[in-house]
């Protein structure tokens, strides 16, 4: 049955293996045995994968299933597993599955009914929010934000009703211009730049969303992974944005969504391409609901 975790014949097992963010003391002993106990080591980039395990002295075959090559491992890897091989697969920092294309592979050994066991580990995400400082009773993971600014407001203009905290990821190339536009999108908000999570420069730059941004705007140079968290609105903020947005321009629910495209006569694949980024959901489902709801009509 799909989605029961079984286990291969001989006991084969995908293992899902959290590793550290940036310090190597952050790795778990749980997480060393699993690698060594691997038969096949799936990761991101096996140069950066190749530092950890000789530091730890592990040798396992190791292969590259990054987001461009993933498709055509998963197959490999899932009949590696029936024949119960034990294949485990890591990115090249933190939790895979989170930001990355990994779950791709999860989902393909869940729908055979093979055992997948997650092996904990640091994750940016809640490092980040932690180290914040801002309340996070409720949050929204974004990853990454579009890197056109018009893409990116649009985005950002969507994110404004969700009512907790917002986890952006950002390179250090490009995080002063993405501040700045954050500043623009919620003035009245407190922000908290987290960069170098775990390792020796360690930073969080925290204060009003203006204030950051300028505080980055005057750095030369930046270097690091940095993790935004943008502040929940506020009681007031989301009054205001309810009072001056336009009735029915914005629909509640990705179906409310597909329901207007349809009848306004968009293209399907246009409509799925549309709506992917917004309601945070990956095309080919967009297009499968479409689809359902198209059907039902």
């Amino acid at each position: 049955m799909a989605g029961t975790q079984t286990g291969g014949p001989l006991g084969g097992v995908l293992s899902v293996v959290g590793t550290p963010i940036g310090n190597l003391r952050d790795v778990t002993p749980r997480a060393l045995e699993t690698l060594r106990a691997a038969d096949l080591l799936l990761c991101e980039d096996t140069r950066v994968t190749s530092k950890l395990l000789a530091h730890f002295g592990i040798r396992v075959p190791l292969q590259r299933a990054d987001e461009n090559v993933l498709a055509e491992r998963v197959a490999p890897a899932i009949a590696r597993i029936e024949a119960g091989g034990r294949v485990a697969f890591v990115s090249d920092a933190g939790m895979p599955g989170v930001s990355d294309p990994g779950q791709r592979l999860v989902d393909a050994a869940l729908d055979r009914g093979l055992r997948v066991e997650v092996i904990p580990g640091p994750s940016a995400v809640t490092c980040a929010l932690v180290a914040s400082g801002l309340p996070m009773e409720h949050f929204f993971f974004e990853g990454f934000l579009p890197r056109k600014a018009s893409a990116m407001a649009s985005r950002l203009e969507a994110l404004a009703g969700i009512p907790g905290a917002l986890v952006v990821y950002e390179s250090p190339h490009r995080v002063a211009s993405t501040l700045d536009r954050i500043a623009e999108e919620f003035p009245a908000r407190q922000v908290a730049l987290v960069r170098e999570l775990t390792k020796l420069h360690e930073e969080v730059v925290r204060g009003a969303s203006l204030e950051v941004a300028r505080k980055l705007a005057a750095r030369e140079t930046l270097r690091g992974e940095c993790v935004i968290v943008i502040g929940a609105p506020d009681a007031a903020e989301l009054a205001e944005r309810q009072r001056t947005a336009v009735p029915g321009e914005v629909p509640a629910t990705l179906e409310e969504a597909i329901a207007r495209g349809l009848e306004e006569g968009e293209p399907k694949s246009k409509l799925a391409k549309r709506l992917a980024r917004p309601f945070s959901t990956s095309r080919a489902e967009v297009y499968e609901r479409i689809l359902d709801l198209a059907a039902h009509e």
